[in-house]
């Protein structure tokens, strides 16, 4: 559910609670939350029942849609096309210092097919009348939802009420110069300096755009560690490349201060003044005055019930809780996921579990960076397990000299008893690509030895991919000089 209020709200379109004429019905299910997560319950919902109810408050249209996933891409697509220009005198191509860019029609193209993306979920809940209510619900027990003053009974409840970005008080107070994702897209143009605070995914990603369309980028982060990366040589690889674009600042708190000409950044020894500044730190669950303290089940110090998250289930409620309010993973793909388990169990006779898919992690900055399965960190911290790290340095490698591409470093992971990929983490040319191969040969828990089985064409940028699982099978036991497994017996003595 989106809380954007810089975009209009298509709540007066909606049908008000009042003449839904279901106040006094139970429901099979009430959804509270027209997100990714809420309209994928729905979908699962609405196979089998027409008694429903789902609640959305603000603005219509899933986060990814209005003000994440895609309006991001579209500044992206336009940065990098225009940053291409760099290479134009290397490949031969003349007259790259006459190209210009026009950031207020960069922004008005992002607007007009953001708008487009937003209409087209929009449209699934228009469709729906009176079972579709604009409002902010409130809990009243595991059975009841209140809404614009309405109550209304289901014998399953999804919650799936999304998240806000975090500003914290002190940014805020500064006004309209702070902006997040929820208002950057909304800007008709943008000033020539920007600070970006916080070096997550989003930040890395807006940070790297915003300078390549010739904003002067400074980057704040805490710490060390970029993205989500863990591996430091590939954490190395991702700092190198956006320190090509932007001046990064890690290590100390940036704080902002109103001066003359701008907002004053400081952090550490570093002052600057910029003309906006793009707070990234996060996002927070949409689940103040939610009531979830009706349900009879502990919050944790968040606020957070316990959650199962193959099953989606509040402790053993009626209720379920999906989607980015989840915050266990807040991406688009795991919260249609959640939304669609969370649909199936409220409609099922008893809850059921389903294992998740391998975790997938992409940022996508250029090179593009990823987390597939399990990370470096996340391997060294299990006691007992022993795996081996098979790397590729992109530099010398063909197809990206070819492409100009040729920077980044990709690392897989390995069980060195058994040589089963465990994870990978990247910062590479193609990145988004060559993660999901590895997300997929994970997932069948296919070893080194047989994803080096299959084909690899050339000149191709996955055969780096290829390189660094031949890394990994030196360090293995019994590795073998052949990517090519031994014939078995075939049956005739001249064969044989």
């Amino acid at each position: 559910m989106s809380n954007s209020s810089s975009n209009k709200s298509q709540s007066q379109t909606k049908n008000n609670p009042d003449s839904t004429g279901h106040s006094d019905q139970i429901f099979d299910a009430i959804i509270v939350g027209a997100g990714s997560a809420g309209l994928a319950a729905l979908r699962e919902v609405a196979k089998r029942t027409k008694r429903f109810l789902i609640i959305n408050d603000g603005a219509y249209g899933t986060t990814c849609a209005r003000v994440g996933c895609m309006p991001s891409k579209l500044l992206i697509e336009a940065a990098n096309a225009y940053h291409r220009r760099h290479t134009f005198e290397t490949f031969g191509i003349t007259g790259s210092n006459a190209l210009a860019v026009d950031i207020p029609a960069v922004l008005r193209r992002v607007r007009r097919l953001r708008d487009d993306f937003v209409a087209g979920t929009v449209s699934i809940t228009d469709e729906l009348g009176a079972r579709s209510v604009s409002g902010r619900a409130q809990l009243l027990s595991s059975t009841q939802v209140q809404v614009n003053g309405q109550t209304y009974s289901a014998k399953g409840i999804i919650l799936a009420p999304g998240s806000s970005p975090i500003l914290p008080p002190a940014m805020q107070a500064l006004g309209a110069r702070v902006l997040t994702t929820d208002t950057l897209f909304e800007q008709t143009t943008l000033g020539p300096r920007m600070a970006v605070i916080g070096m997550g995914p989003l930040g890395i990603e807006m940070a790297q755009a915003l300078a390549r369309l010739g904003v002067a980028v400074h980057g704040y982060a805490t710490k060390e560690m970029l993205g989500g990366m863990s591996d430091p040589d590939v954490n190395a690889e991702l700092r190198q490349a956006l320190e090509r674009d932007i001046t990064l600042n890690i290590g100390a708190e940036a704080s902002l201060h109103a001066v003359e000409g701008g907002i004053e950044v400081r952090s550490g020894a570093h002052r600057t003044v910029v003309d906006q500044v793009l707070v990234a730190i996060g996002r927070s669950p949409n689940l103040q005055g939610l009531g979830l303290e009706t349900l009879g089940v502990p919050l944790d110090k968040h606020g957070m019930p316990p959650v199962n998250p193959k099953s989606m289930q509040v402790g053993d409620s009626p209720v379920y809780l999906a989607g980015d309010a989840h915050n266990d993973r807040p991406l688009l793909h795991e919260a249609a996921d959640e939304g669609h388990i969370a649909g199936l169990n409220a409609m099922a006779p008893t809850p059921q579990c389903f294992e998740r898919r391998i975790p997938l992690a992409i940022v996508f900055c250029d090179p593009n960076a990823a987390v597939v399965g399990q990370g470096f960190s996340a391997l060294q911290r299990q006691d007992g397990l022993q795996f081996v790290t098979g790397s590729v340095n992109f530099v010398g490698q063909g197809r990206a000299r070819a492409g100009q591409r040729n920077q980044g470093r990709l690392s897989v992971y390995a069980d060195a008893a058994s040589g089963c990929l465990l994870g990978a983490e990247l910062c590479a040319p193609a990145g988004e690509h060559l993660a999901h191969l590895l997300a997929l040969a994970v997932s069948q828990k296919l070893s080194v030895a047989q994803v080096l089985g299959m084909p690899f064409y050339h000149p191709v940028l996955e055969e780096g991919l290829r390189t660094a699982l031949r890394d990994a099978a030196r360090q293995l036991p019994d590795a073998v000089s052949s990517d090519l497994a031994h014939c078995g017996p075939i049956g005739a003595l001249a064969l044989d």
